[in-house]
């Protein structure tokens, strides 16, 4: 494959809000996101957006300004039109970020162990003011490195 656009992660998210910009500023005080780039329209609505954690990156934008198919699930009674998962150092401080900043919180911090095949992961989830339901996740065990054969 060819290397990434600059700054660019292989994949990024898009997500769509009826107030883009409120949510741009809730996602940064919530779950520590930077706000990398924001285009603004003549309306104050939020054509284009680049918010980044650590080497991730998501997109938002006002969901009016955008096709008619572009909505948030506010807008839809509370559907879940995507999930989201962002791994973090420490989840007990982001669940506590995130319930602070008032995220409804799905399930408090659970550790699940795949075993010793795969993983053990830490994690809870919440969704934000406008539904979009996010998986927070800290990473507690890695499975060793199988020899080859």
């Amino acid at each position: 494959m060819k290397p990434t656009p600059p700054g660019w992660p292989r994949v990024a998210s898009a997500l769509y809000y009826d107030d883009a910009s409120a949510m741009i500023d809730w996602l940064c005080k919530a779950f520590g996101f930077t706000l990398r780039f924001k285009v603004e329209g003549k309306d104050g609505s939020i054509e284009h957006s680049e918010l980044e954690l650590a080497d991730g990156l998501i997109m938002v934008g006002s969901a009016e300004v955008k096709r008619a198919w572009c909505k948030s699930p506010a807008s839809l009674q509370g559907a879940n039109t995507q999930s989201l998962m962002a791994y973090v150092d420490d989840v007990e401080a982001q669940f506590e970020r995130a319930r602070a900043a008032g995220a409804t919180i799905v399930s408090a911090p659970t550790t699940v162990d795949y075993g010793p095949d795969y993983w053990t992961d830490r994690g809870f989830e919440c969704i934000d003011p406008e539904g979009h339901h996010w998986w927070i996740i800290e990473r507690l065990r890695t499975p060793a490195a199988k020899p080859k054969a």
